[in-house]
């Protein structure tokens, strides 16, 4: 097919696409006729603080899927546009072909409480007036996995010669500490999700969930997935986790239990790290390799859990700290499980970041907070530049600080793949202690977590080569560091 006709006619495709998602948003979430009484809805409601959009969901788990679909309708809606326009544009491959895998091979080893869950999700935005159905949704919830993890695996297997060069990219920068390096002794966790803004703009929900078996689950989350996917969340038996995906992973097995079920169902059910590391690794798939930060505030142990395919070495302490930015921290998996990390190159994103880490824990040692947390995770330091310059600190905003702008970096970061310019970095930030935890609660902000704007046409007027995002790619403007809590209800 003529690659000019066939970009002209998906953005046709996109911007009829987007006049059903304008009305829906502009409708917004309206109970009418036989809908709105219907009793599955009773218990959830959303409403929308500091630039997020809170959902509480509770009930069994199709209940919980429906009230999800239905609410978020035209969030989900929208979001199945942008997930759909970037991974056909870096694959090569057509939705079909997600949709196919989702059915194919993902459903059939899904836990029949969350086939319940995807399905509700997939009635409700139906019921809401969006044409999905739940392969639709179940390729959604996967766009982590099947396109950075399967799909290399699938072209290496089937030879494919003229396939794009895809990388497990490497995205988030994150701490755990406890002990002697936190303020009150107690667990202080910290995430910065990274990703591309056509996704990131658009990754700020909270989500309150009331599951009929298992823990209270907060989190933030992305419209219509069933769990956190840049995972940051607590739950009521004291469980704290988040993650950082590890650089240049290579591994898949079929026969596995997708992650995205795998990571909700940790969340949802662990009492104890043992739990929560034994339940991510039941059935391993190897998708969305990550390295794990978990957290018992009712102990105040952390834990690292590097989770490979064939390799998944745990850490553990009572009186320390664990930094992640998308570096592998186990030689052997290093070795066997990437394709040519290289731990030593300080000029790339994940190592120049792990040294900013470093730094930042050893100087706050004994005085480690949220409040510390917050800034850390606005940190524009180049721990590289700084370390091949004479001045004591170098500030800029980049692809090696903590917080990330590869928009701006003219190069882009080579191990993921991302080139010069990259509309990505970091989108969002969460931070929670033992005490906020144990009220079910945490602090989050939409956007860099350094206050930054990003300017959706500016941007695109100076790198045109990123224009075939232009019908979906919108501002993200930053919102204040908010508190939320489960049942939290609007103007709380």
């Amino acid at each position: 097919m003529n690659h000019r006709r066939f970009v002209s006619e998906k953005l046709i495709l996109i911007a009829v696409t987007l006049a059903l998602v304008s009305s829906l948003c502009a409708a917004g979430v309206q109970e009418t006729g036989s809908t709105a009484s219907d009793p599955r809805l009773q218990k959830g409601y959303r409403f929308q603080q500091g630039g997020w959009t809170y959902v509480h969901l509770e009930g069994s788990p199709s209940e919980i899927g429906f009230q999800h679909g239905y609410l978020l309708a035209s969030e989900i809606a929208d979001a199945v546009e942008a997930i759909k326009l970037f991974d056909t544009h870096q694959t090569h491959r057509d939705w079909e072909f997600f949709r196919k895998t989702a059915r194919e091979m993902l459903w059939p080893h899904i836990d029949v409480e969350y086939q319940q869950e995807l399905q509700g999700i997939a009635d409700g935005v139906k019921a809401h007036g969006v044409d999905l159905d739940v392969y639709d949704i179940v390729a959604l919830n996967a766009f982590e996995e099947v396109p950075d993890y399967y799909l290399p695996w699938l072209n290496k297997r089937e030879k494919q010669a003229k396939a794009p060069k895809l990388a497990a990219p490497g995205n988030c920068s994150a701490f755990i500490a406890t002990g002697a390096y936190t303020k009150d002794h107690q667990i202080v966790i910290a995430h910065n999700n990274w990703t591309s803004y056509l996704a990131g703009e658009r990754w700020v929900v909270i989500f309150d969930i009331v599951p009929q078996n298992g823990e209270r689950i907060l989190m933030d989350g992305f419209p219509g997935l069933i769990t956190s996917d840049d995972d940051f969340g607590v739950n009521a038996a004291g469980i704290m986790i988040t993650e950082t995906t590890i650089t240049q992973f290579e591994g898949w097995d079929p026969n596995g239990k997708p992650e995205f079920m795998r990571s909700r169902k940790a969340l949802q059910y662990a009492k104890s790290i043992d739990d929560y590391v034994r339940i991510i690794k039941e059935g391993n798939n190897g998708g969305y390799a990550n390295d794990w930060m978990i957290g018992d505030r009712k102990t105040g142990e952390i834990a690292y859990l590097e989770l490979g395919l064939k390799n998944t070495p745990l850490w553990r302490t009572k009186d320390g700290y664990f930094v992640s930015s998308n570096f592998a921290r186990d030689p052997k998996l290093i070795k066997e499980e990437t394709s040519g990390f290289d731990p030593k190159d300080a000029s790339s994103s994940p190592n120049a970041r792990h040294v900013r880490w470093e730094e930042l824990m050893k100087q706050a040692k004994g005085k480690i907070d949220v409040t510390m947390a917050e800034a850390f995770l606005s940190d524009h330091v180049d721990s590289f530049e700084k370390g091949a310059s004479s001045s004591v600190e170098k500030a800029q905003a980049n692809e090696r600080s903590l917080c990330g702008h590869v928009d701006v970096s003219a190069r882009g970061i080579k191990e993921w793949g991302w080139d010069a310019y990259n509309p990505g970095g970091a989108v969002q930030g969460k931070a929670s202690d033992s005490k906020m935890a144990a009220n079910m609660s945490f602090v989050a902000r939409a956007g860099h977590p350094c206050g930054a704007d990003f300017l959706a046409a500016d941007f695109l007027d100076h790198h045109p080569e990123f224009s075939w995002q232009k019908p979906l790619l919108r501002d993200m403007k930053a919102g204040p560091w908010t508190t939320f809590r489960s049942g939290q209800k609007t103007g709380e």
